[in-house]
């Protein structure tokens, strides 16, 4: 199954300025957010990108997207209904055709040479059905993520055959739900913030957006439970990690992170050390 297509949504009324915020990446240079993420889907061999953004907004992604404007079409969420109903904005765009999923707050960073976007996008093509990837995840965390229930699909460590899906569930509600053999206690196979996924899953989030009739919010996480139930559906843990630049702080987790990989390593360790020598007197 070759993974030709990507979307990225980003047009969260509270986070729609994240992407257009300016990092130094591992390589040491100066990049927006969006420019690393259409990166991330690039360099997994996709060749479109579609961004769905809020109205009026077009402009400065395009702006913020930079050389790879080529790669990009963009289409607005008029309605801000849910994070499902942006997804399936692209739906013209994606066609009949599987297509990776990222959103617009979340940056990665590989512990291995393949990108994350890329070890998930192998992951697809070996088993040939739609993957979300998932990292275990502290309970304390549950609020800010989807999370989902399975077992092992088969030899392989860290690939799940699912079960559920939950979006944001409390603490009770996991440990009653999505329980997944081998995880230490108190952890759950929480989104990535990245898939692939198929056709199927568009057709799915189409019956939810008839349903709600334009009066209640499209989730994604419902319609990956329902696929759950239609078809195989997989998750995948990456060697790698995720970081929330929406969250407190998260920008700059994420920017530290990439220093500390970057070939600038000691001068930004030296410099920690002398802040917080600075900061001990």
């Amino acid at each position: 199954m070759e993974i030709r297509k990507a979307v990225i949504t980003a047009a969260s009324q509270s986070q729609r300025t994240l992407p257009l915020q300016t990092l130094v990446d591992r390589d040491g240079k100066t990049k927006t957010a969006l420019a690393i993420i259409v990166e991330e889907a690039l360099d997994a061999g996709v060749e479109e990108v579609c961004i769905v953004v809020c109205p009026g907004d077009t402009a400065n992604y395009r702006a913020a997207a930079g050389a790879h404007g080529r790669h990009i079409q963009f289409v607005e969420q008029a309605t801000p209904l849910g994070y499902g109903h942006a997804v399936w904005c692209a739906r013209e765009f994606t066609g009949q055709s599987p297509f990776l999923l990222l959103v617009g707050d979340h940056l990665y960073l590989s512990r291995e040479a393949k990108g994350c976007a890329k070890q998930l996008v192998e992951v697809t093509a070996a088993e040939t059905c739609a993957v979300s990837a998932v990292q275990a995840t502290h309970e304390s965390k549950l609020p800010y993520y989807g999370a989902v229930g399975g077992r092992l699909a088969g030899q392989q460590p860290g690939v799940y055959l699912v079960a559920d899906v939950l979006e944001k569930p409390t603490p009770t509600v996991a440990e009653q739900k999505l329980i997944v053999p081998g995880l230490r206690a108190g952890h759950y196979l929480c989104f990535f913030g990245m898939h692939v996924l198929t056709p199927a899953v568009m057709a799915t989030l189409g019956e939810d957006v008839v349903a709600s009739d334009g009066k209640g919010r499209v989730q994604l996480s419902a319609a990956l439970a329902r696929l759950a139930q239609r078809e195989r559906y997989l998750a995948c843990e990456l060697h790698g990690r995720r970081f929330d630049i929406g969250v407190k702080y998260g920008l700059l987790a994420a920017q530290l992170a990439f220093a500390l990989n970057s070939p600038d390593r000691a001068e930004v360790l030296s410099g920690l050390v002398e802040l917080l020598a600075l900061d001990a007197k």
